[in-house]
């Protein structure tokens, strides 16, 4: 029981209980490492999104979970994941687990994938955890370790495992990302800029927890996913950089007091260019204080507006309003980028479960190139 269930407390076995969960032939076997809380942790809603069938090539069977099924298990959110646990054991048949060395081995002729979501600092270990679990494809969240170093270790030691890794980037399949790129893609002498908002009031309060609670600072926790498009997208690469030009205009970097007391340093807003050596320009703007819509946009030689699609759009919010409804609580990012979530999802399934081609879906040398491009592009 300690293996299946973690804590004997958290649920007692019925006679109803379904079977395990299994893939079907066409299925990845989902392992889910670290799920977090329900209605908080990431982990938890890309659980919810498999298990809804919103996946079709992902089949959720396990669920990695080291807190709640130990220190974590009597402390705030406890009680809301042995409920969660409980439910998701007795009418999916997932099977939890308080560690990847407890997941059973892979069956014959099954494609097994990791989804981790957990902290960080954690990656390189749980990435080797789950090479010898048996995946073949393993899903990081960003930015997939803290340094460098770290990311070109364990792409190696992936690569000598013939494992694949892909990257949680989810802006990379935003509608209004591809829009975006298709419509520059069909106009001569076009320029894109990507444009990340966010809602803190322009206070020295509001600032001041954001800078604290970000401490990693803007670039690093704001606009890391258009970096990550700058990579995947437009050849951006520290080799390949021939100029930064920043809109000093635009720009704002300030000092704040956090609740903690102590003072933080960074970016309220910021605009840059990025010239490459092979010819490509492309525009990153991102605002703390900027609302609640982030968009492309598309300009021509002149910079006059020509196309721009923002998220969410219309379609986006109805389908939060019925999220909204379905997980009251939940935390409010998870529904405006809820159909991103489902569709990086499925690709890294597909290609686990059947070899596709995970289209437009980041690498782990994309992940390394951001990692670089933060380093150089320090403030």
């Amino acid at each position: 029981m300690s293996s299946l269930f973690g804590h004997k407390k958290h649920y007692h076995q019925s006679a109803t209980m379904v079977e395990s969960a299994s893939p079907s032939p066409n299925q990845a076997e989902v392992i889910l490492v670290g799920c977090g809380c329900p209605l908080r942790g990431m982990g938890w809603y890309h659980a919810v999104q498999m298990l809804g069938n919103e996946c079709p090539s992902a089949k959720l069977c396990h669920i990695v979970e080291p807190w709640f099924l130990g220190p974590g298990a009597d402390g705030p959110g406890g009680p809301e994941f042995a409920s969660f646990q409980a439910n998701t054991v007795e009418k999916d048949g997932v099977i939890f687990h308080k560690s990847l060395a407890d997941v059973p081995s892979v069956a014959d002729g099954v494609k097994r994938l990791a989804l981790i979501s957990g902290r960080t600092m954690d990656n390189p270990r749980l990435l080797g955890e789950a090479i010898a679990a048996g995946c073949s494809v393993i899903y990081l969240e960003k930015p997939g370790a803290t340094t460098v170093a770290e990311l070109k270790s364990m792409k190696k030691q992936a690569a000598d495992a013939n494992v694949q890794i892909c990257m949680g980037y989810n802006k990379n399949v935003c509608k209004y990302v591809r829009n975006a790129r298709e419509f520059a893609a069909s106009t001569d002498d076009s320029h894109v800029t990507f444009v990340s908002n966010n809602t803190y009031e322009n206070t020295p309060e509001s600032l001041g927890e954001c800078f604290e609670r970000n401490a990693e600072g803007m670039l690093k926790n704001m606009a890391i996913h258009e970096l990550a498009l700058l990579a995947s997208f437009y050849d951006v690469t520290v080799d390949n950089i021939a100029s930064v030009i920043v809109d000093k205009e635009f720009s704002s970097m300030q000092t704040f007091t956090g609740p903690s007391g102590k003072e933080f340093t960074d970016f309220d807003k910021i605009k840059f260019t990025i010239n490459t050596k092979t010819g490509k320009a492309v525009s990153v703007q991102a605002d703390r204080c900027g609302g609640d819509t982030s968009y492309a946009m598309v300009a021509d030689a002149d910079g006059k507006e020509l196309f721009r699609h923002s998220m969410p759009d219309e379609e986006d919010k109805a389908n939060v309003s019925v999220l909204e409804a379905k997980y009251p609580g939940a935390m409010p990012y998870f529904f405006s980028q809820d159909q991103d979530y489902v569709t990086v999802k499925e690709r890294v399934a597909k290609l686990c479960a059947t070899g596709e081609e995970a289209k437009d879906i980041a690498t782990i040398d994309i992940a390394i190139s951001v990692l670089k491009l933060l380093n150089t592009l320090r403030p």
